[in-house]
């Protein structure tokens, strides 16, 4: 049975107890990509940063908030997964300095230093065997196969799954939205297109296409 490791939502990264930056992510592609994986007969963990909806029921469920918790959570899981896709929304950025306590408005500071945040998929992806498979997401405002190319040579993917992104409202591209189109681009070439769908049909797809991907890459070797 195919174990997938899912990541899914966005991350956030505090500046003191109340307040922290993050991104739009609403986890809604990381869950249907994990509900899709458990109705092909996968065995899932989900790891999520914080969403307003619920996981599968089947799958072995890790909340996380910030980057460092879900680098450490899917650290600790990636030696035991055949397939990790990593749909989370990791906030790229955190603050240099943390207060252990409110900042008053009075006297906080207009500016904030920030720092990056480590890179989940570079860091993981360097440590894959040949019975394992990776998957990347690249969400862009533009160029974004290029981009996402980028991405899965710089961070030694099998595959990446390239989406435009735009501002809430934007019902084609907002994170918010039901519905999603994407490319996925892998190795020797491979681009395969989605149109616009729901995200439940889109993570279907997917799945389908990346477990016939991965059971290749084992009849090759």
């Amino acid at each position: 049975m195919c174990h997938c490791l899912i990541t899914a939502g966005p991350t956030r990264e505090f500046f003191d107890p109340v307040r922290f930056i993050t991104n739009p992510s609403s986890g809604k592609m990381g869950y249907a990509l994990a509900a899709a994986a458990l109705a092909a007969g996968c065995t899932v963990d989900l790891v999520s940063g914080p969403v307003a909806i619920s996981p599968p029921q089947d799958a072995a469920f890790y909340p996380v908030t910030t980057g460092a918790e879900m680098l450490t959570r899917v650290n600790e899981l990636f030696p035991r997964c055949h397939i990790l896709i990593k749909a989370a929304a990791v906030c790229d950025f955190r603050p240099r300095s943390y207060s252990q306590t409110k900042v008053k408005k009075a006297n906080a500071p207009l500016t904030v230093e920030l720092e990056p945040v480590p890179d989940i998929l570079k860091t993981i992806a360097v440590r894959k065997t040949s019975a394992q498979t990776v998957v990347g997401f690249a969400a862009e405002t533009s160029d974004i196969e290029r981009y996402a190319l980028q991405k899965l040579t710089e961070k030694n993917l099998d595959l990446i799954v390239a989406n435009k992104v735009g501002r809430a409202g934007d019902a084609a591209n907002a994170f918010e939205a039901d519905t999603n189109s994407v490319i996925l681009l892998g190795t020797n070439n491979f681009r395969r297109e989605y149109g616009t769908a729901l995200k439940t049909t889109i993570a279907r797809q997917l799945i389908h296409t990346i477990l016939e991907i991965h059971r290749a890459k084992l009849r090759s070797q």
